[in-house]
């Protein structure tokens, strides 16, 4: 798998924002194919920081459904993968940069 098909995008909430402030972890949304060791190097050529360790979690799909004037409407919230990523001390990636 190529490098720039790996990390899909970061995830930037509340939680993931305290999480890099205090104990530099980031969080990105990343290909369900990619493996720990695929992800690390992808972080570390993007952002030229180096990682500690790599933890993923896959999120289940999720059931919606909303009624609305044309009726009662179902659907599913597909599912993605997650990666927390670990940084060395004194390294720091900025995700607002590019906003």
């Amino acid at each position: 798998m190529k490098l720039s098909e790996v990390l899909v995008k970061p995830i930037l909430t509340e939680k993931a924002n305290a999480q890099s402030e205090k104990l530099n972890k980031f969080t990105f949304r990343v290909n369900r194919r990619a493996n720990k060791l695929e992800i690390k190097d992808a972080v570390e050529a993007f952002y030229g920081v180096t990682v500690k360790e790599v933890h993923t979690v896959v999120v289940p799909a999720k059931n919606k459904t909303r009624f609305t004037k044309a009726g009662y409407i179902q659907g599913q919230k597909p599912a993605y993968k997650k990666a927390y990523v670990t940084v060395a001390e004194g390294d720091s990636i900025d995700l607002y940069s590019s906003i």
